[in-house]
């Protein structure tokens, strides 16, 4: 029986083997694919208000945080630096003010979300927003923002509850209309080494806003999907404790194998790519990132639970890094798309 991209990813996100090891997309680079199988999975994140450009010609968010693209990331955009809109944290209440929703339209929103979408072969994994924490930080930046969450935590409640409040909105408004397969909750807690704050300060300021949003997908039986970069391994527990399946990029830094061995397939890892090792360098040599592949498979593709996410960061303009993304896809389809027959 033939079954589609989407149809084996479901397969693994439900905790069941796949007939072929799955893929995810991502980066600068996430369209190559020499063989064009469709996409596994596709993003409806509805922009009810998308970035304006100001004056000066950068993208201003509906809080009036500047962005700019970087070369660098393939023209992902970071806030830019040193121009923070908040820098008292007890002052949020005349700075940060969401827009009326009042009048929306939400079911032609929720059509636009996923009109890029073939939803016979692909799955649609809803998203809201970057997260409570990585917002707080666009707001102040990290020396202000770490600061407000260790002296302040009630104004960053309040904060946080208000910001929730209108989030979960747009979600409950949207979520019958989009109908997802997977619910993305996003926010990057960490950095490469441990994360940012204390596994307490996590559960007690922004777990709560994420247990929030997890519920709304949890009770329509929607899987939910948890993407943190960084060694964010402490918080899996807590993840799973509101209804956290599937991690993504579930970076290197993190004891892989050992979470591997712990959680098996009940929490499916989407990523296990190390593009900040030699795979992930320019220059490296085409047999050493393709074996890099196989080895990645090798390990955690037995049992199912595990989504091949290979990604290459760098200028759209540059072919070396265009070249080696085309390695990773290639080695992909020879070595994953046969994974499981070869394993019998």
């Amino acid at each position: 029986m033939t079954i589609t991209e989407k149809e084996n990813l479901m397969r693994v996100m439900r905790g069941l083997e796949p007939a072929w090891v799955p893929r995810k997309g991502g980066g600068p680079f996430g369209d190559i694919d020499p063989e064009e199988h469709a996409p596994a999975s596709m993003q409806a994140m509805p922009e009810i208000f998308p970035r304006q450009l100001n004056a000066a010609g950068r993208r201003v968010d509906i809080f009036g945080v500047e962005y700019e693209p970087t070369d660098s990331t393939g023209g992902m955009e970071l806030p830019l630096p040193n121009r923070f809109i908040l820098d008292d944290i007890t002052k949020w209440r005349d700075v940060i003010k969401v827009p009326s929703l009042e009048g929306k339209d939400w079911e032609a929103i929720g059509r636009k979300a996923v009109a890029h979408i073939d939803r016979h072969e692909t799955a649609v994994s809803m998203g809201t927003h970057v997260g409570y924490f990585q917002t707080l930080m666009n707001f102040m930046g990290f020396n202000e923002g770490l600061c407000a969450m260790q002296e302040e935590p009630e104004e960053v409640l309040a904060l946080y509850d208000y910001l929730g409040t209108y989030y979960e909105t747009i979600a409950l408004n949207l979520i019958d209309y989009i109908k997802p397969d997977t619910f993305g909750i996003t926010d990057d807690t960490a950095a490469a080494r441990n994360p940012f704050i204390s596994r307490e300060m996590y559960q007690r300021l922004v777990m709560p806003y994420h247990a929030r949003l997890a519920k709304i997908a949890t009770d329509r039986d929607v899987v939910v999907e948890m993407h943190n970069c960084g060694r964010c391994e402490d918080n899996i527990e807590d993840w799973r404790g509101f209804g956290v399946t599937a991690w993504n990029p579930a970076q290197t830094t993190n004891d892989l194998a050992g979470i591997k061995k712990k959680y098996g397939n009940s929490l499916v890892m989407s990523g296990c790519w190390d593009s900040q090792g030699p795979p992930g360098w320019p220059g490296t040599p085409e047999e050493v990132v393709r074996q890099a592949v196989r080895d990645c498979i090798d390990e955690f593709a037995p049992g199912g639970g595990f989504c091949f996410w290979p990604y290459v960061i760098g200028s759209l303009d540059d072919e070396q890094a265009r070249n080696h993304q085309l390695w990773l896809v290639d080695e992909y389809n020879k070595y994953g798309r046969t994974f499981y027959q070869k394993q019998g």
